[in-house]
C-alpha cells in the first residue's frame, strides 16, 4: 500500500510555529513525523512514498490555491491512500487536514483520511460526517501508539475495499 502524507510545517520538519507561511512543497520520501507511522504501516504492508506540506498560515491565506495544487499533486503521485495528519491539537493544521481530505475524496478516486485530537472540536463538528477523522491524543497525550495503528489499519481497510462502517464507530469521531 502506497501512502502519501500531508503535513504542516511542524510535522514536515520544516520549522516550527514561527514558520506558518511555508509555501507548498513535497518530497518523494518519508520526512518529518512520517517516521512515527512507519512501524504501524509495516504491520499493514504500507510504505510512505511521498509527503506534501505547507504552513498552516500559508494554507489559511491561499486555501483555494493549496486545494487545487495538492489535489493535482495527489493525482500525479497516485498513491493508494492519503493520510492528512496526524494533526494532534494544532487547530490550523487540523482544519487543513479536514479540508484537504475532503477535497481529495471529492476530486480524485484516491481515498483520504484525517487524524486529530478532540481539542479541534469545531473542525471535527464541521467535517466528521464528510471525512473519516481518526481519534488521537493531543501532543504529549497518552494513546498515541494505538491511534497510529488505527490510522494505518483504517487506511488498509479502505484500500482493500472492506466494509468499515462498524470499525469507524470504534476509532473515528
Amino acid at each position: 500500500m502506497k501512502v502519501l502524507m500531508i503535513f504542516d510545517q511542524v510535522q514536515a520538519g520544516q520549522g516550527g510555529k514561527e514558520n506558518p507561511n511555508l509555501p507548498l512543497g513535497g518530497k518523494s520520501m518519508a520526512i518529518g513525523s512520517a517516521s512515527m507511522l512507519e512501524p504501524a504501516l509495516k504491520e499493514v504492508n504500507g510504505k510512505v512514498v511521498a509527503c506534501l506540506y505547507c504552513g498552516d498560515g500559508f494554507f489559511k491565506d491561499n486555501r483555494d490555491e493549496v486545494k487545487l495544487k495538492m489535489t493535482a499533486m495527489v493525482k500525479k503521485i497516485n498513491p493508494d491512500i492519503v493520510i492528512c495528519g496526524p494533526a494532534f491539537n494544532y487547530a490550523g493544521y487540523a482544519e487543513m487536514c479536514a479540508v484537504l481530505a475532503y477535497e481529495i475524496n471529492e476530486k480524485t478516486n484516491i481515498p483520504a483520511i484525517a487524524a486529530m485530537s478532540k481539542e479541534n472540536e469545531q473542525t471535527i463538528l464541521d467535517y466528521k460526517d464528510l471525512v473519516n477523522i481518526v481519534v488521537m491524543p493531543k501532543k504529549g497525550g497518552t494513546g498515541l501508539s494505538e491511534s497510529l495503528r488505527n490510522i494505518c489499519s483504517l487506511a488498509r481497510k479502505k484500500v482493500d475495499g472492506e466494509d468499515i462502517s462498524e470499525y469507524l464507530k470504534e476509532i473515528c469521531y
